[in-house]
């Protein structure tokens, strides 16, 4: 079974405008409504691709019952605990020229008292089947430590844990060692404090410190530069597919959907891969932080090509 975790879940609201210019009038072209918080966006896509997921964080007020509307509608299991306060909105506007503008609520605060419920929550459904994503930030109230103790608790469960968080939440998780990570590129260099951009042999050689921890796998999300993929016995770098993005916003949740469902599915290295890359490029495609269809996918994939390293 796969658990997504999203603790600070949120409607993305995607805007188009043919150029945004700010301090000045943008007329709205169109407009899309989604669920979203990286976890949500995981279960959606794994959802796309034909496997299922139990949704789990926190919701509140009408926002959160539209989120839970949201996934009854879909077929996706959820058991969130409902809080005080208002889901948040975040509003990403988009513009023909090819940036897209982020704004993000902050979210409602979350009580001690919530927190561990959420905890036992998870570690109840666990088992030695299990693979929770640990995904995104967390709202006020929350420590930093909490992936690491979700992390811990599912181990002691026998369940696995695929970690895709950035800054003191990541550096405290990576503590607790979980099995698969995934940062994207710049994120890793935050980690390390390099003060260029990493490169592929950089990365691997990142990889195999975080292998010596026990981490089994490490996955690097580079954007236009494609991907690197490492286990303990192998290491594959992929350009990214030559799609027309229609925004990069939800491709890094996209391929943690993948990575979640291969997983699950106990596919191949390079089945693994090629899903990945393909997932994540059909993404790109997407309007708003919708999942890309199993038919696309399915479409991409033969495009994928490895480099092993």
């Amino acid at each position: 079974m796969i658990i997504t975790v999203t603790m600070n879940p949120a409607i993305d609201k995607t805007v188009e405008v043919d150029k945004f210019q700010p301090y000045a009038l943008n007329r709205i072209r169109r407009i899309e409504y989604d669920a979203g918080g990286k976890g949500i966006n995981v279960s959606k896509t794994i959802h796309a691709l034909g496997g299922e997921s139990l949704a789990m964080g926190f919701l509140g007020g009408n926002t959160g019952k539209t989120i839970e509307n949201v996934l009854n509608a879909r077929n996706i299991r959820h058991d969130f605990i409902y809080v005080d306060g208002d889901t948040r909105t975040n509003t990403k506007i988009f513009d023909c020229v090819g940036g897209v503008t982020e704004l993000n609520e902050p979210g409602p605060a979350i009580t001690e008292n919530q927190t561990e419920a959420l905890i036992q929550k998870i570690c109840t459904y666990t088992d030695n089947e299990t693979l929770v994503v640990l995904a995104g930030s967390v709202p006020g109230g929350v420590r930093k430590t909490i992936y690491a103790e979700i992390t811990e608790c599912v181990h002691k469960k026998g369940g696995k844990v695929l970690l895709d968080a950035d800054g003191e939440l990541f550096r405290l998780a990576l503590k607790a060692v979980p099995d698969i990570i995934k940062p994207n590129r710049s994120e890793l260099e935050e980690y390390t404090g390099t003060d260029h951009v990493l490169t592929v042999h950089e990365i691997i050689e990142t990889a195999e410190n975080f292998h010596e921890k026990g981490i089994q796998t490490v996955v690097v999300s580079m954007g236009k530069d494609g991907a690197v993929f490492a286990g303990e016995n192998y290491k594959i770098n992929c350009s990214a597919l030559p799609v027309k993005a229609h925004s990069t916003v939800g491709a890094g949740d996209a391929m943690v959907a993948a990575l979640a469902y291969a997983h699950d599915r106990k596919l191949s290295e390079k089945e693994m891969v090629r899903l990945c890359m393909a997932v994540s490029a059909g993404a790109v495609i997407t309007v708003g932080t919708k999942p890309p269809d199993r038919a696309l996918i399915e479409q991409l994939m033969p495009e994928v090509r490895m480099q092993m390293l």
